[in-house]
């Protein structure tokens, strides 16, 4: 029944089906070929609205629309040039400020593409001005928006959170020391090359001095409160006296307050044409949420994942092996579909298989959402890529090359992730 189900569903998939027919076809299978008395039309729709209609959901459209606002406000440049400030004018120093600012940027905008396109749209022309090659700069932004679904407040940890019941404060809280590795495995890589392959540094300097004459203190001011608004939504997280769904909420009025009346980049008539783009954003993030639930609500009452775990419980007996199988099958996956639904299909499977060998959910998830950051980074289907060579009108396949050294600096950081389960529950009560 599981095989079938599966080659169902791949076959559909190559076939060029939508994916949510696909997820809600699979999920109609013992339905309509009458594979499980326990599976019904009515459990299929009832697990479609469930899926959708939900308090902890609410956080994905709230903070999207959020992201979109401090998008649209020059967010990225203001952070940019405080980098730039410090680090600039180091070997180096212009790309690790592009990492560091999509670090930083991740813990606004919430999501990788959004990342990317931010901080891009800016970069990408500045650093090909400075005499960098134009594929290795659209390879840093592609690979660094990756941090955008690490660091918190990440939609993805929300999606994890919402097809496992783990607590999304402590999923963000479990995100913060990861993506920090992880950028500064690629600050190496880049400071390395950079010396290998030489800057031209005459330019690089007077772009630097140009930063440097604005003054610290101006550019602190100018960046505030853009560089306050994470602070604002984990610290009322992790303080408790909020939840992720309230501090989404918040995180939009902050956001409205400082692109309306504070870098005024922002007018009021142009606030409804960016609720539009958010929700275009989302709503298909919603339909694929409901028919993922749809799915594992099918793949549940057939004890799919029952007979999964005690296949995986016959066959293993050791737990770090059990991990670093999983990790593997997640980064593969992760190559050939989008992070949404590998999340919401696979995470309610897998789950209950680590936690019979006293593996954190928490740890899991971070593990989860480390191997599908480098899925949207790795060809062919890595949608980072696809937006990072649109910045240079380039191919997916030319910026995915020069990524590889930036998938290798991912791949070092998980392996780190996974030795040692204090550096995603560190922060973690």
């Amino acid at each position: 029944m599981l095989a079938f189900m599966v080659a169902s569903f791949a076959f559909l998939l190559i076939a060029g089906v939508p994916i949510v027919a696909v997820i809600l076809t699979t999920a109609t299978f013992p339905v309509v070929f009458d594979m499980g008395a326990m599976v019904t039309l009515p459990t299929v729709i009832r697990g479609t609205i469930a899926g959708a209609d939900s308090t902890v959901i609410l956080a994905v459209p709230l903070f999207v629309f959020a992201g979109t606002v401090m998008s649209f406000s020059g967010i990225a440049q203001r952070i940019f040039n405080v980098f730039t400030y410090f680090i600039g004018n180091l070997p180096g120093g212009m790309p690790c400020a592009v990492i560091i600012t999509c670090l930083f940027y991740g813990a606004i905008s919430g999501s990788g593409p959004a990342t990317v396109a931010a901080v891009g749209m800016m970069t990408v022309p500045l650093l090909v001005s400075l005499n960098y090659d134009k594929t290795f700069v659209a390879s840093i932004v592609g690979a660094s928006g990756g941090l955008g679904i690490i660091i918190p407040p990440s939609v993805t940890f929300v999606l994890y959170g919402q097809a496992t019941g783990t607590s999304v404060g402590d999923l963000f809280m479990a995100g913060i020391l990861p993506g920090c590795l992880i950028s500064l495995c690629m600050i190496v890589y880049v400071i390395i090359r950079c010396k290998i392959v030489g800057e031209d540094r005459a330019t690089i300097s007077a772009h630097y001095r140009l930063i440097k004459d604005r003054g610290l203190i101006f550019l602190i001011k100018d960046s505030f409160w853009a560089m306050l608004s994470p602070v604002v939504i984990l610290g009322g997280i992790y303080s408790g006296i909020v939840t992720p769904t309230e501090a989404a909420c918040i995180s939009v009025f902050y956001s409205l307050i400082i692109a309306l009346f504070i870098y005024r980049t922002l007018k009021f008539n142009e606030v409804l044409g960016l609720m539009r783009k958010a929700v275009r954003s989302f709503a298909p993030i919603s339909i694929l949420l409901a028919s993922a639930t749809a799915l594992s609500r099918s793949l549940t009452l057939l004890r799919i994942p029952v007979k999964i775990s005690d296949f995986v419980l016959a066959n293993f007996d050791n737990p770090w092996a059990i991990i670093i199988f999983v990790t593997i099958i997640l980064v593969m996956i992760g190559m050939v579909m989008d992070c949404t639904p590998a999340i919401l299909i696979l995470s309610p499977i897998l789950l209950p298989v680590l936690v019979k060998y006293g593996v954190s959910p928490v740890y899991f998830g971070t593990i989860m959402i480390c191997c599908v950051a480098i899925g949207q980074i790795s060809p062919p289907f890595g949608s980072n890529l696809f937006v990072a060579s649109q910045l240079i009108e380039s191919s997916v396949l030319s910026v995915g090359k020069k990524a590889y050294p930036l998938i290798l600096c991912f791949l070092v950081a998980l392996s780190l992730i996974i030795a040692f389960p204090r550096i995603s529950l560190f922060f973690v009560g």
